[in-house]
């Protein structure tokens, strides 16, 4: 006599009971995921202009001004064709290419931005305008704990 092997699928209660665990397992999981992501975004924006700060102040040391608003970031990629001329501009300039914040928009730049401070690089957040909550908070470098951009 031949043993023959049945096999056996799963019954229906046996897979809602899967399916009830892996729902509470996302509700659990996906928030802090979430959280993550949101936190991991601002950390990008912090040491984006970390670089930007510094690449400004090379650009001050050797041409002795910050760049205009006019002349924007992209005074330390290339060489600024507005005044007031950059006499000393570093051959390959400050940064290899300007960062994109977390949400592929270029950082925006003020030039002396009549706050005391001598410049100020800002995204606008997910959202793109000016105010916002959560993923659509502005961030500027002067807001952001530690921001020094001297």
């Amino acid at each position: 006599m031949k043993h023959v092997k049945q096999s056996r699928g799963f019954s229906l209660i046996e897979i809602m009971v899967v399916l009830v665990i892996m729902g509470l397992l996302a509700s659990v999981v996906a928030p802090n995921v979430m959280e993550a992501l949101s936190g991991s975004k601002k950390q990008k924006v912090e040491a984006d202009f970390a670089n930007i700060e510094t690449a400004l102040k090379m650009y001050k040391l050797d041409n002795f001004i910050y760049p205009t608003t006019e002349q924007g970031l992209e005074a330390l990629v290339s060489p600024p064709t507005s005044s007031p001329e950059a006499k000393n501009w570093r051959k390959g300039g400050y940064l290899g290419e300007l960062p994109y914040d977390p949400w592929q928009t270029p950082y925006l730049y003020e030039g002396d931005p009549g706050t005391g401070k001598p410049y100020e690089i800002y995204t606008l957040g997910a959202d793109g305008v000016r105010g916002g909550d959560d993923e659509a908070t502005d961030i500027s470098n002067w807001a952001q704990p530690g921001g020094n951009g001297q």
